[in-house]
């Protein structure tokens, strides 16, 4: 197995882990959606149910599932394109498969673990 497939099927696996930790983290604003509708229907005002929340409040779950989503999403899609292109993929059926332009495609093969 090539370097570029070890490193997809990595890429996977710490993908996998981090949908974990997104479901989590859905479960939880899911609840707190809930806490601020009851809230709401209860009659109180923003101003008291958002600095009520528990820490981290709602913004802050959102912005780190988003966070880690786009964080492990595009070390998949690094490592999947240089895996398809060590394959004999061309820069072009990349792009069409991934429906992004042949530019970054390009950047993706060019970018290195850290970059993104």
């Amino acid at each position: 197995m090539s370097d570029d497939h070890e490193a997809f099927l990595r890429a996977l696996e710490e993908l996998d882990r981090a949908l974990d930790d997104s479901l989590e983290m859905a479960t939880r604003m899911k609840q707190r959606i809930k806490q601020i509708r009851a809230g709401q229907l209860a009659g109180r005002p923003l101003r008291e149910i958002i600095p009520g929340e528990e820490a981290p409040l709602l913004v802050q779950l959102l912005t780190a599932n988003t966070n880690l989503l786009h964080s492990y999403g595009t070390r998949v899609r690094r490592t999947e394109a240089r895996a398809l292109h060590g394959e004999g993929m061309t820069m072009d059926e990349i792009a069409k498969l991934f429906g992004v332009t042949r530019q970054r495609v390009s950047a993706l093969l060019r970018e290195r673990p850290g970059e993104s």
